[in-house]
């Protein structure tokens, strides 16, 4: 599986970690940053954005609480951003709302449960029907 990873400098060292980790089982493609220099986390997203959208697959964003990444992400159409602080998180939002970017938290999250959380994120498929409805009416919200 393709997946695009970007995270600001709050989360620098975790991406670098949950990168290494998903690349024994996935083509990982880390958009930046490449240091731990203070940035500003709305780049990373617009950038990952942009890719996921183009290429129709998955993106993980991380912050420092990754409620930046979650709400910078969700300003574009198409975009459906869960931030997700357990494996029960990424588990709905993908069986349920058909998740397409993970955001996650580099300071509040251990790196080992980073790991169990984009696991469970990446394995899980949208359920469809009944939910199906629902993210329709999510994509036409703001028209």
């Amino acid at each position: 599986m393709k997946i695009f990873i970007a995270s600001d400098h709050a989360a620098f060292t975790e991406k670098n970690q949950l990168t290494e980790y998903l690349k024994k089982n996935h083509d990982v493609i880390d958009l930046g940053t490449h240091s731990a220099e203070s940035t500003h986390y709305p780049e990373w997203a617009k950038k990952l954005v942009a890719k996921v959208l183009e290429e129709k697959v998955t993106g993980i964003l991380l912050c420092g609480s990754g409620i930046g990444v979650s709400m910078a992400a969700n300003r574009f159409k198409g975009i459906r951003a869960a931030l997700c602080r357990d494996t029960e998180d990424a588990k709905m939002s993908r069986l349920h709302n058909n998740a397409n970017v993970l955001c996650l938290s580099g300071r509040r999250t251990p790196v080992e449960e980073l790991k169990k959380i984009a696991d469970v994120f990446l394995a899980t498929e949208f359920e469809g029907g009944r939910h199906q409805t629902r993210i329709d009416q999510f994509n036409s919200l703001g028209e």
